[in-house]
């Protein structure tokens, strides 16, 4: 652990350095940017000012609060926690212990979305957006910042998650275009919905002990059990988004790895269509299944 008097009296640039070598011993696989990104946050400074002012002495209040951020990172807490706040889509979103720490592979699921509605030529429609376990509202409101004419309202159990939503909503000017709903799925939900969205908990129940100590120490773990197989939370929304969405609405979910067939598989069940390849992540991984509930017309 580092002690405040570990870097009284030391330059920016030192301390960063020595901070660095700490998070690097402890396993840390970011050591460099993690200290950096600690330090101008401790010294309310950004990237330009930590060189500039790299021979200036950090003060003692200084210390106190860098070696306060130092040790909750090396005690294996998330750099989004300590600082509160993590970027997704280009935006600040504010986190709490109910929420999940946005991730970039979550973005694929906002590409997902855009990419099909750009090809319709419905970026500009008066869509009707649905989030279910909504969480920090990340992607609800990635959406609505493309979408100008969509409206949105975002589910969870938890009433801190939908508090922190409802706030991010708010800093982002987006407050008058949704609604935050504490119910199961869709249960309090007004539809219909022409577009579903969600990143449910898909981690089997098993393999949880085995995720990183940043996720499974500080995600909520009602975000991320997803029963046995994984699959639990995929059995109860797909057909409550069916029964929720307008005829020819879609249905866009986050999969774990090696999900793919078996979610497409329970929207196929539940009636979807499903003409839209799936998105991977930048490692590779697909990461979305896209159902279409297909209009059904019967001749005279």
């Amino acid at each position: 652990m580092i002690a405040p008097a570990d870097l009284e009296g030391r330059s920016i640039d030192n301390a960063r350095r020595e901070l660095a070598a700490r998070l690097a011993v402890h396993g840390i696989e970011t050591p460099e940017l993690d200290a950096r990104i600690l330090l101008g946050a401790a010294l309310g400074l950004d990237l330009t000012a930590l060189i500039t002012q790299g021979s200036r002495r950090m003060t003692v209040n200084e210390g106190l609060i860098l070696s306060s951020f130092a040790n909750r990172r090396l005690r294996g807490e998330p750099v989004a926690r300590i600082l509160g706040t993590k970027e997704f889509w280009g935006l600040p979103f504010a986190l709490s212990p109910a929420t999940l720490v946005p991730r970039p592979d979550t973005e694929t699921v906002v590409e997902a979305a855009l990419e099909i509605l750009r090809g319709e030529q419905r970026l500009q429609d008066d869509l009707r957006i649905a989030d279910i376990g909504t969480g920090s509202g990340a992607i609800l409101l990635a959406l609505l910042s493309e979408l100008s004419n969509a409206i949105g309202t975002g589910t969870d159990l938890s009433v801190e998650a939908l508090a922190t939503a409802r706030y991010n909503a708010q800093v982002l000017g987006l407050a008058e275009r949704t609604a935050f709903v504490a119910c199961n799925y869709l249960d309090g939900a007004q539809g219909p919905f022409d577009l579903i969205v969600s990143n449910p908990p898909y981690i089997p129940s098993a393999d949880i002990a085995e995720l990183s100590i940043e996720v499974r120490e500080h995600d909520p773990r009602l975000a991320l059990d997803g029963g046995a197989d994984g699959l639990d939370a995929y059995r109860a929304l797909i057909p409550a988004a069916f029964a929720r969405l307008s005829a020819g609405g879609l249905l866009i979910v986050e999969i774990g790895q090696g999900q793919h067939a078996a979610v497409a598989e329970l929207m196929a069940g539940a009636g979807f269509t499903l003409r839209h390849p799936p998105k991977a992540d930048l490692g590779g991984v697909i990461r979305t299944v896209t159902g279409r509930k297909v209009a059904i017309f019967k001749g005279i």
